[in-house]
């Protein structure tokens, strides 16, 4: 019988601004572009989904996370995404294990330049896009296919689904009652899913079907930003972007 994490003592997650989804797994909607973070609890360890903007938001996350575990702290990273706004808080997390898709580790380390200026351009002060990317941390553990990582009572699963939204688009399935799916920005709630000079978008539909075929029509569905939504949500978007990319099936 798995022991849930709030039998060990974590405080609810309400409480620190972040949105329960299942027993031991929730997500935060951070300020500014409303990117999704998530955390995802087993007994042993602790995943979290994408770091945000910058180390100043890496190092407020952190520190919610842990009131969570209980003072436990995050030992695994799943950045689902190359962009700025879910991936340079990485070097807050000092010992986790870092992962993304095959590919991203190199794309990281050449565009670091491109990230900084992405950040700087979208609003975020030039100091603190200039630290965040000095520090910047690429994945070392490089998902080609699918990877299970063992949380301690709680198996996750990291798939490359890709590509789509970029050509390194990794989503994190949390089996359960419900299953919860993060998708990255694959899926977006809050605006028309936004497709930039790296997006893959005759691929894209594609990549939903795959997330699709993971979760199934009763997961939740956690977009890389906005609401949680459902099966039918993704399918829809996975229709408007065939139509808007000209993408057979």
């Amino acid at each position: 019988m798995n022991v849930s994490w709030e039998d060990h003592g974590a405080r609810p997650w309400e409480e620190h601004g972040w949105e329960r989804l299942a027993d031991g797994v929730g997500r935060r909607r951070l300020p500014g572009w409303d990117a999704t973070c998530g955390l995802i609890a087993g007994t042993e360890g602790a995943l979290l989904v994408d770091t945000g903007s910058t180390l100043r938001e890496g190092a407020e996350l952190r520190a919610q996370a842990e009131a969570i575990l209980g003072g436990r702290r995050v030992t695994h990273i799943a950045l689902t995404h190359p962009h700025f706004d879910h991936v340079l808080g990485t070097a807050v997390f000092a010992g986790a294990e870092v992962f993304g898709a095959v590919g991203v580790d190199s794309l990281l380390t050449r565009e670091r330049e491109a990230l900084r200026a992405d950040a700087v351009r979208y609003g975020v002060g030039e100091a603190e896009a200039d630290e965040a990317a000095e520090l910047l941390v690429a994945p070392r553990h490089l998902v080609s296919g699918e990877r299970v990582l063992d949380l301690g009572g709680r198996q996750v699963l990291l798939a490359n689904v890709g590509p789509g939204h970029t050509a390194h688009d990794l989503a994190v399935l949390v089996a359960g009652g419900p299953e919860v799916v993060f998708c990255g920005d694959l899926v977006e709630e809050s605006g028309e899913p936004q497709a930039g000079p790296d997006a893959l978008g005759a691929r894209w539909p594609a990549a939903l079907d795959r997330l699709l075929s993971l979760g199934g029509e009763d997961a939740l569905y956690v977009p890389g930003h906005g609401a949680v939504v459902d099966a039918a949500f993704v399918r829809r978007q996975r229709d408007a972007l065939a139509e808007r990319f000209g993408s057979a099936g």
